[in-house]
């Protein structure tokens, strides 16, 4: 610890973040991994959601080798990620009221489902309604959200409520407001953001509980292996035909 370079300061504060989720976040990731092996087990299926910056960590647990193959991206056009044009769009439609209802409505989610929602700010009409939704249509909802950001920030929905206020279970983050780990003279504004990390660690963390508890159970987990090694495609193939009922991003 205690580099000086730019680069060593933000893999400091990068391993800060990550130590403190996981100290402080522990038993949160173990009942979100049990939320999912419960949800798995009970015939359930799997979606993650995220908008923006915040989609990245959603799409890291879908279709990936050592992922579960039946974690779903939900989509929401235009707010996947920076391909929509102009980018800024992307952001507008996060604050549209009642878009997320209409594509949960016309998705495959149904009632005994679990949802990941995946929001560093948790203060967007779109997760805050993808949240509520959710969870009056009968899904488990996982929050992966900064609980900062719900104290130092106003809602930007109608019910002045934040994505935090309408899970099952919340993952902090940890990140603080602004999203930047570092400052510099001669430069304007705070750099180098560390949500992507720390957000993907917990993905990734509480799909391991899940694994980890499903085996516990005497149950396999529906895992990928990677296409690239010896007979990772026909383990694939096999997988995804034993669970086709609830893998959706599959033709």
């Amino acid at each position: 610890m205690g580099e000086t370079t730019p680069a060593g300061q933000f893999l400091d504060a990068a391993i800060g973040l990550l130590e403190r989720v996981r100290e402080e976040e522990a038993a949160t990731v173990a009942a979100a991994g049990a939320a999912v092996a419960d949800t798995v087990a009970a015939g359930g299926r799997l979606f993650a959601f995220g908008a923006g910056h915040s989609s990245l960590a959603a799409q890291d647990v879908v279709y990936r080798a050592g992922g579960f193959a039946l974690m779903n991206l939900l989509t929401v056009p235009g707010t996947v990620g920076v391909d929509v044009m102009p980018a800024t769009l992307g952001s507008a439609l996060e604050r549209v009221e009642g878009l997320a209802s209409a594509v949960l409505e016309s998705s495959p989610a149904r009632g005994g489902d679990l949802l990941i929602v995946v929001s560093l700010s948790g203060r967007n009409a779109l997760p805050v309604e993808m949240a509520m939704k959710a969870r009056a249509l009968g899904l488990t909802v996982i929050g992966v959200t900064s609980v900062a950001y719900a104290t130092g920030t106003g809602s930007r929905h109608a019910s002045g409520t934040y994505l935090r206020d309408h899970c099952d279970i919340v993952l902090d983050s940890k990140i603080a407001i602004g999203d930047a780990e570092l400052t510099a003279d001669g430069i304007g504004a705070p750099f180098a953001p560390a949500s992507t990390v720390v957000t993907s660690a917990l993905m990734q963390a509480t799909m391991a509980a899940a694994a980890v508890e499903l085996a516990s159970r005497g149950l396999e987990p529906p895992l990928l292996r990677s296409g690239n090694v010896d007979g990772g495609p026909e383990w694939n193939e096999r997988v995804m035909s034993e669970h086709a009922d609830r893998v959706f991003y599959r033709a």
